[in-house]
This record gives C-alpha cells, structure tokens and sequence, in this order.
C-alpha cells in the first residue's frame, strides 16, 4: 500500500518515481530504535490526510512532507525535523522539482517540530494530523506512551519523567490542542484527557 502512494504521489507532482528514494526511507523508519516514529505512523497520518484533503490547498506537498517528516529521527538530536527538512530539500532539488514544491514541503516539514506557530493552513493541517495519537482511545494512547519511552530507554527514568511531563504540560497548556475543527471535535477532548493521565502518572 505505501509504495503504490509512494509511485501516485510521484505521478501527480510529475516527478520521477524515485524509488531509491522510496528504499530508503523504508529502511530509515524501520531502524531498530524506532517504536512510535515507524511506517505505521506514516500510514496513520497519510490516512488522515485522505480523510482531511478538502482542508489542504496543496495535499499533495504534505503527502511529500508526511514521507519525510520523521525520517531522520534520532531521539536525543534536537534537530531532526531540520535534517529531514534538509534530506526532502535535497532530494527535490535533484528531481529539478518546482521552488513552490521545494520551499512548501520544507516549511510543512519544520511545521511538525511543534515549537513554532504554524503561519498557513496547509502547515496547520499537518500539525493537527501529526498530534492526532494525542487524541487516540486510551489504550492506543498508553501503547504510544510506551514507545516513546522505549525510543529513550537510555533516559533514567527520573530525568525521563520530568522532560516527559513537561513536554506533554506545553501542549496540555495551549488554548486549543488542534486548529482545524474537525480534529478538535475528534480528538481535543479525548487528548486533554489522555494527558492529564499521563502526566499523574508521571508526578
């Protein structure tokens, strides 16, 4: 399934089919460290865009940036989402892709580090299907929970409980969790409920 997006979303934005590109992001979601940051969580936010398309002015550069947006992901680097950035700006660049294409999906893709107000819709869009797990049943929440702590089992567990909690107290802080109504009709309820628990858990 995700090769076949892979090959469509090239033919749309008439480019190569790439799939050396393809390989190794496949290899890069797959490495041993990774529990959450995973092709499944590709798949996740690709099917929220699907769902999601008609709040999306280009849906096609957030699919690209949804490809990239994890793909370099090593848990104690604080610049992940630039190097992703930079690995999607060069593949690009190699395709003779558009400037438009090329500088969207590079903003879409910073857009996801959470640590900025998004300035469009589009880049809106791909945070709120990014933070969607925040939102997820209960169960599926602690799973996720889960993993992220497996991606920083090196972290002793006092230090990794206070950045856990504080991270998850900046979003829990926020006026709105997700801007686009239909993801806060979905999820803010069940997300603000999801980390209040962890965070008790967590004190």
């Amino acid at each position: 399934m995700l090769e076949s997006h892979w090959l469509q979303l090239m033919k749309r934005l008439s480019l190569p089919q790439s799939l050396s590109t393809y390989t190794q992001l496949r290899a890069a979601y797959t490495e041993p460290h990774r529990f959450y940051h995973t092709l499944q969580h590709i798949n996740a936010c690709l099917i929220h865009l699907d769902n999601t398309e008609r709040l999306a002015t280009e849906p096609d550069h957030i699919a690209l940036a949804l490809w990239f947006h994890d793909a370099i992901y090593q848990p104690f680097s604080t610049n992940n989402e630039q190097q992703s950035s930079d690995w999607a700006q060069r593949f690009l660049v190699g395709l003779n892709a558009s400037p438009a294409l090329i500088d969207n999906v590079y903003r879409l893709i910073m857009a996801t580090a959470h640590n900025s107000e998004p300035q469009h819709d589009d880049e809106r869009l791909i945070v709120d299907i990014d933070l969607t797990i925040l939102g997820a049943p209960p169960t599926i929440f602690e799973e996720f929970e889960q993993n992220i702590r497996n991606e920083y089992k090196r972290v002793p567990t006092f230090i990794y409980k206070s950045k856990r909690k504080k991270i998850l107290q900046q979003f829990l802080a926020r006026s709105r969790l997700y801007y686009f109504d239909y993801f806060f009709d979905m999820f803010e309820t069940q997300a603000r409920e999801n980390l209040n628990n962890v965070i008790s858990k967590l004190n």
